[in-house]
């Protein structure tokens, strides 16, 4: 069978979803509409902490077109929910601890009624004391308790070797800020009761079916009786991991008969979902006198706000790749995540990666400057390769070529110095607001080289569903691919129909609405999903292949159309796993806790109005390993996006909590970056195919992430002088003085 398809693997295949995108014509979950449903709205906490002595929704329930009010005595089935261990609850039962909490629902015929009737229900608290400070919380034993085990919710370390003590030592301290996933679509869905008593919710989340496994319990029903399908998806990073409205919607359509719409508004997003955890960490670094590492010692304490979400993984995380891509005999380093009653973290993009990746980059050029070497050259002579032994033990079994990643980005053009006078306003710090023409304005130039992990680690039983059903559609053949993932902005649709044309050498492919009808995906989260749905995919297209083949034998000489006609339609489904992981022992860390790793690499050249305090990254260039490229044009998207959000978390992007409240929730007050603030890029994309990994792909949208934020970082410091120890890097960090 002829598998030549235009429109296949490593074809740059266009987006079904991109052109009803640019005009403004796709259909988000914000969409959502049915003539006869009412609008349901939630009522926070206005405390970070505090106990809930009495809720009364009278005065909500005696105001026009109101049909319900529901607390936690209206939750159907378990009151508890959470990714893998359920201690989130519906609604607040008798103390909140964020501010933003659930505490009450509200459904009313529009949407305005709906607010002004959640606000009139009374609620009666004893604010108690918040726990804010991440380190009293973990080391401070008269700290009051968020949540009754106590404030560690995981302490993973990691040790290897004795030795650690050398002729060169660098140490510090470092700070990144909580960073919001900021995605452009606000958490919404539509929840329509049925006539068997369930519910069917459609929703922009990354994870069908584990979120139908947490609303079922919820709601007292089994879980073939909540269907879900994927709406449109504006943005995800991680923010659609954990559940927002999905259980709240289905808890009031369920009460009132009626189909029920949640969207919510730009402010209540960011209480409605988590964020990145903010770290603060201790490093030290111990090298011989020509650069090469001895030992690393790290203390990473990562906030994970009041509720678990999934702070162990992004604690594994950071503690199992918290030297960096380094090769070092000796490592001491404790990871901890903390619960207090700041807003809760979870997932985004790289997590727990990218904290400890700042840290340790930060460390390698205090470490270059300690021994009179270049940036570059202390990471070639410490960088892993294939065969390498991470921090962990676990040995880098497929191609890294970190080194010549390294020399490659090193020999890239740097762009031109500007000359004097008559510069471009918009190409200088502070833009056209003319705080400068150039004068007071530095260049500095700065690296960066992360390491991420792909797909699911430390023995998650992690796998891919997928259905594939050939038949004739007009005559012609026609591939209808069904699976649960999660289209989120990342090009998975197009991915799965460019394997089908490659697999079964037929043009003509559909790409079915994900839905919980076939099983399980898992999450559209840590770059995993065209290595296992893609997997997927690839398994049950073979399998077609081989009936077809079959066929084919059976009745030779008869064309594709000619046996589809004869035989019907045919159609597999298959699962996919990858090799499997393993826990990292609780005592050493030792363990093969992941599946496959990703390098990236940046370099920064960044001009600073070092009066101001004000940064204009000029250029960025990125090199970058991807194992086999499945979709060229989609691929330097997923760089380009990765690189702005690291710049972002570098420069502007940060939740402001002052004593457990969130200052500035919104898109006025929380900046992210915009065309504007994006230089040119230069990217070049490497092809070392892991021999493990369908096609030999190696996830990537995650990586970019990474390396850009700490080579922005460096680049300011060249430029400036300053320590810069903090991130996101304010104005008022790097203005010198008068």
């Amino acid at each position: 069978m002829d598998t030549r398809v235009a429109g296949g693997v490593g074809a740059s295949a266009l987006r079904p979803d991109g052109t009803l995108k640019v005009t403004g014509e796709f259909a988000y979950s914000s969409d959502l509409w049915l003539d006869d449903m009412v609008w349901g709205v939630t009522l926070r906490s206005p405390h970070p902490s505090a106990r809930i002595r009495s809720i009364d929704v009278t005065p909500a329930l005696a105001m026009p077109g109101v049909l319900c009010a529901l607390t936690h005595e209206d939750v159907p089935g378990l009151k508890f929910h959470g990714l893998d261990h359920p201690d989130t609850p519906v609604l607040a039962i008798d103390r909140v601890r964020y501010q933003g909490e659930p505490v009450a629902l509200v459904a009313a015929d529009h949407p305005e009624r709906a607010r002004r009737a959640a606000a009139a229900i009374v609620v009666d608290y004893e604010v108690t004391e918040a726990v804010t400070d991440p380190w009293r919380a973990a080391f401070d034993p008269s700290c009051p308790k968020v949540q009754e085990g106590g404030n560690v919710l995981r302490h993973q370390p990691v040790r290897v070797g004795s030795v650690f003590e050398a002729p060169v030592v660098v140490t510090g301290e470092y700070e990144v800020g909580m960073q919001d996933q900021a995605p452009l679509g606000p958490e919404s869905g539509l929840a329509v009761p049925a006539e068997d008593g369930g519910v069917d919710l459609f929703v922009a989340t990354q994870w069908l079916h584990v979120d139908r496994d947490q609303i079922a319990p919820c709601l007292g029903l089994p879980p073939e009786k909540v269907r879900m399908t994927l709406a449109g998806v504006g943005g995800a990073f991680g923010a659609r991991e954990d559940l927002s409205m999905q259980i709240h919607a289905c808890m009031l359509a369920l009460r009132t008969g009626r189909p029920v719409k949640i969207v919510y508004g730009r402010e209540e997003s960011f209480f409605g979902h988590v964020h990145r955890h903010p770290a603060r960490m201790r490093y030290e670094h111990g090298a011989t006198e020509d650069g090469r590492l001895v030992y690393v010692k790290a203390e990473i304490l990562l906030d994970g706000g009041a509720y678990r979400s999934s702070s162990p993984a992004v604690v594994g995380n950071a503690a199992s790749l918290g030297a960096g891509p380094y090769e070092v005999p000796n490592v001491a380093i404790d990871a901890y995540g903390v619960y207090t009653n700041n807003p809760p973290c979870g997932a985004m993009r790289g997590f727990g990666a990218v904290q400890a990746c700042f840290a340790y980059e930060s460390q390698m050029d205090k470490l270059a400057e300690a021994c009179g070497i270049s940036p570059v050259e202390v990471r070639v002579r410490n960088a892993v390769s294939q065969g390498s032994r991470l921090i962990t033990g676990q040995v880098i079994d497929s191609p890294a070529p970190l080194a010549e990643m390294l020399r490659e980005l090193e020999a890239f053009p740097l762009p031109e110095e500007p000359a004097a006078g008559g510069r471009d306003l918009r190409a200088l710090p502070g833009g056209v607001a003319q705080t400068t023409h150039g004068e007071g304005v530095r260049r500095g130039v700065g690296y960066g080289v992360g390491i991420k992990n792909i797909c699911f680690s430390e023995g998650f039983d992690d796998f891919s569903t997928a259905r594939v059903r050939v038949e004739l559609a007009g005559g012609e053949p026609h591939v209808l691919v069904h699976t649960a993932a999660a289209e989120v902005g990342q090009g998975l649709v197009t991915v799965q129909a460019q394997i089908a044309r490659t697999e079964l050498g037929i043009d003509r492919v559909t790409v079915a609405p994900a839905d919980t009808r076939v099983g399980s995906a898992g999450s559209s989260s840590a770059s995993r999903q065209s290595y296992v749905t893609g997997g997927a995919v690839k398994a049950a297209c073979e399998a077609v292949r081989a009936r077809l083949d079959k066929l084919a034998e059976e009745n030779p000489g008869l064309t594709l159309p000619e046996l589809l006609e004869r035989s019907g339609p045919v159609e597999e489904t298959r699962e996919y796993r990858h090799r499997p992981t393993y826990p990292m022992d609780p005592v050493t860390g030792q363990g093969d806790s992941h599946t496959q790793l990703a390098l990236c690499v940046h370099r920064a050249v960044v001009d600073v109005d070092v009066e101001l305090g004000l940064v204009k990254v000029v250029e960025l260039a990125a090199v970058q390993d991807v194992g086999r490229v499945l979709n060229p044009l989609a691929l330097e998207g997923q760089i380009h996006g990765g690189t702005a959000q690291g710049l972002g978390l570098a420069l502007m992007e940060e939740i402001q909590v002052v004593d457990g409240r969130v200052r500035n929730p919104s898109f006025t007050d929380y900046l992210i970056p915009t065309i504007l603030d994006m230089p040119p890029m230069r990217v070049s994309i490497l092809e070392n195919a892991d021999p493990a990994a369908p096609y030999g792909l190696r996830g990537a949208g995650e990586p970019p992430t990474l390396s850009s934020t700490p080579a922005i970082a460096a680049a300011v410091r060249a430029a400036t002088g300053r320590p810069l120890p903090r991130v996101p890097i304010r104005p008022q960090d790097i203005a010198l003085p008068a």
